[in-house]
């Protein structure tokens, strides 16, 4: 048994499909089966049921994933070990960055970090919040930049980066775009354009709207800003954006603060505890290219 074939056979849990987990590894899709195959029959039993279109673990993958995980943690720590004593960071980092929320500032910091640990391979992965955090809990991912409805998510540590209103906005001769406030009944009367189920500002929206027993009508949903504020911009519907989100637009569109959503839109970085020297050293980095007067 190889430590690399219980990389695959995590990549492969974890992706549910044999050709994201390729993908994950950068190693082709039939090195990665022919890998689980061999571990298959050392353990004699297979891993995966392979009659559906998603890789779906078995009564035995199921027990293996833990220890496979296991394995390679402490395989990890082992040259982490060694790293810490000798001064040098190496290994792996998987970043999670929300879809749709090109942040400069973690750019930065991703840039800084790699210049000063070059050792450190580091991989960027878009997903929609929920899942990101999954990925954290679940060891897949080191630390994500996610949009959350709150300031900590359950079992990880968090840094908020920016903490905000929720705005709804609209293009000039909107019904509403003369008025300087709405509430979420006001924008009952209209359908609306936002981000899709598992995002921060999304759960948020949903999570006021559902205390108030008010339904609106999600009329269309995106995952990027620019296609919400232009949907917008066309008269198709309102949006609802963050603040600064909605100050982008501002040539295009009208903002309108929500006065009765009061609980604030969170950015924030989250990581698992107790984390690694690598995440150590990122979460440094992003915290001084966070303060930085020209980070929005």
């Amino acid at each position: 048994m190889e430590l690399r074939q219980l990389e695959y056979f995590v990549a492969v849990a974890e992706e549910e499909n044999f050709t994201r987990a390729a993908e994950r590894v950068h190693i082709s899709q039939s090195g990665v089966s022919a890998q689980i195959r061999r571990l298959e029959r050392e353990l004699g039993a297979e891993l995966f049921d392979r009659s559906a279109r998603t890789a779906t673990l078995t009564v035995a993958g199921k027990a293996a994933l833990e220890h496979a995980r296991a394995a390679l943690a402490a395989a990890a720590a082992v040259g982490q070990a060694v790293g810490e004593v000798t001064d040098l960071i190496r290994g792996r980092l998987t970043v999670g960055m929300v879809i749709g929320c090109t942040v400069t500032p973690l750019f930065d910091a991703l840039a800084a970090f790699h210049r000063a640990h070059p050792g450190v391979e580091i991989s960027l992965r878009e997903d929609n919040s929920d899942r990101l955090v999954e990925g954290v809990r679940a060891g897949a991912v080191d630390l994500a930049l996610i949009g959350t409805a709150a300031a900590t998510p359950d079992g990880l540590d968090a840094l908020t980066i920016i903490s905000e209103r929720l705005v709804a906005a609209v293009p000039a001769g909107h019904p509403l775009a003369t008025r300087p406030r709405v509430t979420l009944r006001d924008l009952g009367a209209y359908p609306i354009v936002c981000m899709p189920p598992g995002t921060g500002l999304r759960t948020l929206f949903d999570q006021a709207c559902a205390a108030q027993n008010i339904q609106p009508i999600i009329a269309l949903q995106a995952s990027a800003a620019d296609a919400i504020a232009d949907l917008a911009a066309r008269g198709l519907a309102v949006a609802i954006l963050s603040d600064s989100m909605a100050a982008q637009y501002r040539d295009r569109l009208t903002a309108l603060t929500i006065e009765d959503v009061e609980i604030p839109a969170l950015l924030a970085l989250v990581w698992g505890s107790p984390h690694s020297p690598a995440v150590r050293e990122l979460l440094a980095y992003s915290r001084r290219a966070f303060a930085e007067p020209d980070s929005d």
